[in-house]
């Protein structure tokens, strides 16, 4: 029975409350520009994180096409050229 009980109170702690739920789709609300554009502050929770997934997905797409261009770009420079050492800084740091 305590070991039952102790589960009980850890899955209780790390439960996370309608309030917090709601302050989480607010901020996300705030941070996608799909949601924050809208007019009316009325956009339900599911509608968020929906629009959250779509946002994500995009800049995922982004960051591949230009992974790949810049990939390309690293084909077509010379390896020791200033272009290069360049781009070698920015992907180190």
């Amino acid at each position: 029975m305590s070991s039952r009980r102790s589960r009980q109170q850890q899955s209780g702690s790390s439960r996370i409350s309608d309030d917090q739920i709601i302050q989480l789709v607010s901020k996300l609300q705030q941070l996608v520009p799909e949601v924050r554009q809208r007019r009316s502050d009325k956009v339900s929770a599911s509608k968020v994180l929906q629009e959250t997934c779509n946002y994500i997905r995009n800049l995922q797409r982004e960051m591949d096409d230009l992974s790949d261009r810049l990939s390309q770009l690293l084909t077509t420079v010379d390896a020791d050229s200033e272009e290069a050492q360049i781009i070698r800084s920015l992907l180190n740091n």
